[in-house]
């Protein structure tokens, strides 16, 4: 039995104000899951045991495992100039079209701004306080209020969503933004602060509405690939949710007891929601938001229900007294204590209408609880809604669900009430994977994807369906599937039909827990899985699996990009979002890059002579971390959200770190990117 040992306070690459602010210091804590399953490292070290050769890289160099134990090379050995296809239509180095990959590689850097290849242009789209209701406030820094948060954009932008209006009132093309808002950073928010215990009661007001979602108007400018916030007119669609925004809950676990407070004995309606991460956006016209890290809100004024600390534990929430980010001061229902149950009411799947704006948003249950970084969903061969979804933490699982019913194609009122239901009935899978056993040259292996529940039966023995669906961490355990080093954006390539999911870091690996096919400390730049469903139905029990990338310094013995040359890849650490152009190309963010350069955006092909070689876009600002990413159906534009721009550690208000995007103080943001 391997035994998980906590983490001594070490942050890694992220600033600590990060880790404070995002996650709660999660790093810091014992891993919540301390089942005997296995880990996705020992799959792999057991596949390469088996073989000779990785296309010329040696036996045991490439283990999921990071930090090597001696020096590599400097990330400035970026991909030369040179390298990479060249543009033949004279239109510069931007090419006729994004997905044409025909652009001259940014080199890493630390500079404070957002730097884009040469031939590109950028522009911020919408900003942290820009008016999204009509009746908008301009934002002012020196005075925030919680009444004035409620209706501009909120704090910390990551997924991006862009969905068609058609033409606007002078004949311009106009799309509805639609954008999570993950986390506060009141460090860098407020002048003065110290900690939520002494903040006023109108600061933690201001925190709550600056949280959730954003839906905004936008047009094009022009006929050019840019695009900006449209700030006057009526725009209907405009809107806002908060941590106070009414939502209604759906599916199995609807109005279940573990559902149910004082203030909702329904169990069918909370406030709020919390740590939007990624996202997705369905055929129908939805977007769907992953609530993350949701545990680091909830504090407890005494001593919990011992009936609720085996969940508790698992979920990361406090068991005992302890604080969290003050919000119970002027909201009772984050005290455990008393409100024991609220916490179950977060870490789902919310589902968006940003085309009626009067429809609540709904918690979808079927979909599981834990902590979700994103839920983009693709289609079976028959018709039916499959969504994948990562739960984001140390040695955590990757999930699938499919819907029961099939989407309508129609665009009808009632289609679209069915499509609606989608994704409260079906079937919530957890992946397992192994060895394949056979000497095929290839770092892969084989996999199952095992049923825990569907809207109707559990398959979990001792829990039912609701029990399943709320405390889904601990009916995977049950199971036997396999702990993933931070499972985070799971995407289907729409072209290939391959799977690909992002496994950011795990610093977590300890010295006592080295071995000869784990020889390195910590996994501290990540990697990328490569998932084919059998008979390529996204509706399959079975899939095969193989590496993509294994990212780090391409120096560095231990790294791989999917067989391509590394003398000519750009350095990739900490892979997080990911998202495809019309070509199938992978577009890869980065979060808490460890390679001494600023957090980027990556693409690269992966299928072909050019299989693996990644190229770096962009690079984000000082502090920043690159989100969201969207690359435009007419692949003129590609959409990217920069987080947290100047979170550094001693920034504050009067000493700040960055002065993105304006000059002054850091606002995230969302931007575009054109060719120029």
């Amino acid at each position: 039995m391997k035994r998980l040992l906590p983490l001594l306070p070490r942050h890694g690459s992220r600033s600590r104000l990060t880790c404070e602010f995002r996650c709660g210091n999660a790093c810091d804590h014992p891993v919540p899951n301390r089942s005997d399953n296995p880990y996705f490292a020992d799959v792999a070290a057991s596949a390469l045991s088996r073989r000779s050769l990785l296309k010329g890289t040696a036996v045991g160099a490439l283990v999921i495992g990071g930090a090597a134990g001696a020096a590599v090379p400097s990330a400035a050995a970026a991909a030369s100039p040179t390298d990479g296809p060249r543009p033949s239509n004279g239109r510069g180095s931007g090419g006729s079209r994004i997905s044409d990959l025909a652009f001259t590689p940014v080199a890493p850097n630390t500079r404070d701004a957002l730097v884009v290849p040469d031939g590109y242009a950028q522009a911020v789209v919408a900003s942290w306080g820009d008016p999204v209701l009509p009746d908008a406030p301009e934002f002012d820094f020196e005075i925030q209020t919680a009444a004035a948060q409620e209706k501009q954009f909120g704090y910390n932008c990551d997924y991006v969503s862009v969905l068609p209006l058609g033409s606007g009132s002078r004949g311009g093309e106009r799309a509805l933004l639609v954008t999570n808002h993950e986390y506060t950073d009141e460090a860098l928010m407020f002048r003065g602060w110290a900690n939520g215990a002494s903040a006023s009661e109108e600061q933690l007001r201001v925190s709550l509405a600056a949280h959730g979602m954003s839906v905004v108007e936008i047009e094009r400018v022009g006929r050019t690939g840019r695009w900006k916030l449209v700030t006057s007119g009526r725009r209907p669609f405009n809107k806002r949710v908060t941590a106070t925004t009414a939502h209604v809950i759906t599916g199995p676990a609807a109005g279940h007891g573990l559902l149910k407070t004082a203030a909702d004995p329904t169990g069918r309606r909370v406030l709020g929601t919390l740590n939007n991460c990624a996202g997705g956006t369905t055929p129908w016209g939805t977007v769907l938001s992953g609530e993350e890290n949701f545990n680091q809100y909830f504090e407890a004024s005494g001593a919990v229900d011992p009936a609720h600390v085996p969940a508790f534990t698992r979920y990361g929430l406090p068991t005992a007294k302890a604080a969290g980010k003050s919000w119970a001061r002027i909201d009772e229902r984050f005290d455990l204590t008393k409100n024991p149950n609220e916490a179950n009411r977060f870490g789902w799947i919310v589902e968006l209408d940003p085309y009626d704006p009067e429809a609540p948003p709904r918690k979808r249950t079927m979909l599981g609880r834990f902590k979700h970084e994103g839920a983009e969903v693709t289609s079976t061969r028959d018709g039916r809604i499959v969504a994948y979804l990562g739960d984001d933490e140390r040695f955590d699982y990757l999930y699938k669900f499919v819907s029961r019913d099939r989407y309508r194609t129609t665009r009808t009122a009632a289609a679209h009430r069915h499509n609606m239901s989608l994704l409260d009935r079906g079937t919530l899978y957890v992946a397992k994977f192994t060895g394949d056993g056979a000497d095929d040259g290839e770092y892969d292996g084989t996999g199952e994807w095992i049923p825990l529940t569907s809207d109707e039966e559990s398959f979990v023995d001792g829990m039912s369906v609701a029990e399943v669906l709320v405390h889904t961490r601990l009916a995977a355990d049950k199971v036997g599937p396999t702990k993933m080093d931070r499972p985070e954006d799971v995407e289907r390539n729409p072209v290939t039909g391959s799977v690909y999911m992002a496994c950011t870091n795990n610093s977590n690996r300890t010295a006592e827990q080295v071995d000869e096919a784990n020889p390195r400390a910590a996994n501290k730049h990540g990697h990328v899985v490569e998932i084919d469903e059998s008979r390529g139905d996204a509706a399959a029990t079975s899939f095969s699996w193989r590496l993509f990338l294994v990212c780090g310094d391409p120096g560095d013995p231990t790294t791989y990009f999917g067989g391509y040359d590394k003398s000519k890849v750009s350095p990739i650490s900490c892979p997080d979002n990911l998202a495809f152009d019309g070509a199938g190309n992978l577009w890869i963010s980065t979060d808490g890059n460890a390679l001494e350069s600023n957090d980027g955006l990556f693409a690269t092909p992966v299928r072909g002579p050019e299989r693996g070689h990644v190229r770096q876009f962009l690079t984000v600002p000082v502090g920043a971390e690159t989100c969201g990413p969207l690359v435009t159906p007419d692949q003129r534009t590609v959409f990217v959200a920069v987080q947290h721009p100047g979170e550094v550690d001693g920034a504050t208000p009067e000493e700040p770190a960055s002065r993105w995007p304006y000059g002054g103080q850091p606002h995230p943001s969302v931007a575009c990117v054109w060719m120029d």
